[in-house]
């Protein structure tokens, strides 16, 4: 059997990329769009059978893309948010899409109880204060979190995982997700925000859960912690809580856009912590992303079933030539 032309997006030099993709052998034919445009995606995709995404959301299989793609049998995407692809368009062309689930989730629940900490604590504003000459060992009354109620929006690998540290640390944790469960901590997502000193926003980005969140209806003097992606928080509301002292503090790892450009209100903001989108960027979380990501891809053009497909298409993949469909 031919080689599967497999065309990679990831921001990485291209030799890169074939030596990550180096254990696939002669069983895929390699390629890179000829620049990180959409214009040389669209010139690339119509060879393409499997499209390997891009995690930094520039290069996405939109609906005009997908179109452009008539020979395209699967799609993995190397993270767990797959935001930017089309859904639709994908599971009606007969593309399963994968993702990579539960690869950063110690990563990233460990980014959320250091941020909550951070806020409770105070450590930031201790820091700068030091640095400056000062010593507010009375003004910046810190506070523990021990015994505090948190509130995990999202219930995946990561809310789960976020709840396990957070129970350890003597927290009361309850959870929401859009799938009701039959479990004592699950919790309404109304009660939720406004019963909880902390809320963890963990869930992904869909367009049910745009603006899910809202400040404005969480508890008066909670910390906000948001390691999913930024339009899940409608942002606009939480400068404002912030500004008004409704809440006490927010950490954020994502942002409506990325990075915040000049002028964002946010960057000014003394009561947030800021990150550069890094919560599931370790070592190990990207060791098991790039073992993920090459384990599907190699059961892809064995024909052995696929782990991760979020668009509810058969996890298998089938090789489409000339308008019919082979294994």
């Amino acid at each position: 059997m031919s080689p599967w032309t497999l065309l990679a997006l990831p921001p990485l030099p291209e030799t890169f990329i074939r030596s990550l993709l180096a254990p696939l052998g002669d069983r895929v034919d390699v390629r890179v769009p000829a620049a990180r445009e959409r214009d040389a995606l669209l010139a690339a995709l119509p060879d393409a059978e499997i499209v390997l995404g891009d995690w930094t959301g520039t290069l996405v299989l939109d609906g005009a893309a997908v179109a452009a793609a008539p020979r395209l049998a699967f799609v993995q995407q190397p993270s767990v948010g797959v935001d930017g692809h089309d859904l639709a368009a994908l599971t009606a062309a007969g593309v399963p899409l994968a993702n990579t689930p539960g690869v950063s989730a110690v990563a990233v629940s460990e980014w959320c109880l250091a941020a909550a900490l951070a806020l409770a604590r105070r450590l930031v504003a201790g820091d700068a204060a030091v640095r400056a000459g000062e010593w507010p060992q009375q003004s910046l009354r810190p506070y523990e979190l021990r015994g505090r109620s948190v509130g995990v929006v999202g219930h995946g690998p990561i809310g789960v995982a976020c709840a396990e540290l957070f129970r350890a640390l003597g927290c009361e944790v309850r959870f929401w997700t859009r799938t009701p469960r039959e479990d004592p901590a699950y919790q309404d997502l109304g009660a939720l925000l406004a019963g909880s000193d902390v809320v963890v926003v963990v869930i992904a980005l869909s367009e049910e859960t745009k603006h899910l969140v809202d400040p404005a209806l969480m508890k008066p003097g909670a910390l906000l912690v948001n390691a999913a992606r930024g339009e899940v928080v409608d942002q606009a509301a939480l400068v404002r809580a912030l500004r008004s002292g409704h809440l006490a503090g927010a950490a954020l790892d994502v942002f409506e856009t990325e990075p915040p450009p000049p002028g964002d209100p946010l960057r000014e903001l003394p009561n947030v912590l800021l990150s550069p989108h890094v919560a599931g960027v370790t070592p190990e979380a990207s060791g098991r992303l790039l073992t993920a990501v090459v384990d599907n891809l190699r059961a892809a053009v064995e024909g052995r079933e696929l782990t991760g497909v979020v668009n509810g298409l058969p996890p298998t993949v089938r090789r489409k030539s000339f308008g019919t469909t082979t294994r």
